[in-house]
């Protein structure tokens, strides 16, 4: 069973930038004037594949055989059985081996972990059940990264296949198309 993990801020706003690029380039092209269309499509265009880049693409996929992360450039596959440890930092980290992968969605911001630390420390005064003040003090890169962890305790006898790293080809090409419209614009303007 497959399991994706993100930070849903960011894909909301991912999606939501896409529905407006999309309308400005239409936009521009039934009424914009050259070469200003030309520019403002160009800005336009590589500040969309930025934001499909670190909104759209970083995830979590947990899957029967083992954990794949998603970051803009590269993908990570960890089998569960390789999982030694998953940790949260500033990121959540997967620890196999010798190999480390952070991972770029969902991050627990400074913010909303002073916010978690505040709940618990509310839910401890009040005297409320263990398990509820425990939930408390945890962001959602908290609850990630213990599911993850889970999910490679119960599924190590399932894993399959091996570390591996690899450079996204579709990231690459989106990088350089958003290379190739600063070049072509600054060519014909």
């Amino acid at each position: 069973m497959k399991q994706v993990f993100r930070s849903k801020l960011a894909w909301v706003f991912g999606w939501a930038w896409i529905v407006f690029a999309t309308w400005n380039a239409w936009d521009l092209i039934s009424r914009g004037s050259m070469p200003s269309a030309l520019i403002a499509g160009a800005v336009l265009g590589v500040i969309t594949v930025f934001v499909g880049l670190l909104a759209l693409r970083p995830a979590i996929i947990s899957e029967e055989g083992g954990v794949r992360v998603r970051n803009p450039f590269r993908t990570a596959y960890v089998p569960w059985s390789s999982v030694d440890q998953v940790r949260v930092s500033n990121a959540i980290v997967i620890v196999a081996g010798d190999t480390t992968i952070r991972c770029w969605s969902p991050q627990p911001s400074a913010r909303e972990r002073a916010k978690a630390v505040r709940r618990a420390n509310k839910a401890q005064a009040s005297d409320q059940r263990r398990h509820d003040a425990a939930a408390a003090g945890r962001t959602h890169a908290d609850w990630v990264a213990q599911q993850l962890s889970e999910m490679a305790v119960l599924r190590k006898r399932n894993a399959s296949g091996a570390i591996s790293m690899s450079w996204s080809p579709v990231a690459i090409a989106g990088l350089a198309v958003a290379v190739a419209l600063v070049v072509v614009t600054i060519a014909l303007t």
